[in-house]
């Protein structure tokens, strides 16, 4: 019981050292709606770089976590949002407009 206590403290203090890796906080990134698709459940954004992702800046259809997100959306929006790789693909976690 000592062993694993011991090796549980040791992983802990690890991963806390390494800010960053094991917890990363994706970064908003900016993006232009070109295409909705209530009914799937995607947007289209020409969008920058999303660094969480290593991803360059590009056009490219993304699945919603959640479709409510897309509901209030226009073409031509300016948004803002995070998005992480999911088993269905790059997925948008949290959008918003912009002005």
């Amino acid at each position: 019981m000592r062993t694993n206590n011991l090796t549980a403290a040791i992983l802990s203090l690890s991963i806390s050292l390494i800010p960053g890796v094991a917890f990363a906080q994706a970064a908003m990134v900016n993006g232009e709606v070109k295409k909705i698709d209530k009914a799937a459940g995607k947007v289209t954004l020409k969008h920058g770089p999303i660094k969480n992702l290593d991803m360059d800046g590009m056009t490219m259809v993304l699945r919603v976590k959640d479709p409510a997100m897309l509901t209030k959306l226009r073409v031509r929006d300016k948004v803002q949002f995070e998005a992480e790789r999911a088993p269905d693909g790059v997925t948008i976690t949290k959008m918003q407009k912009i002005k």
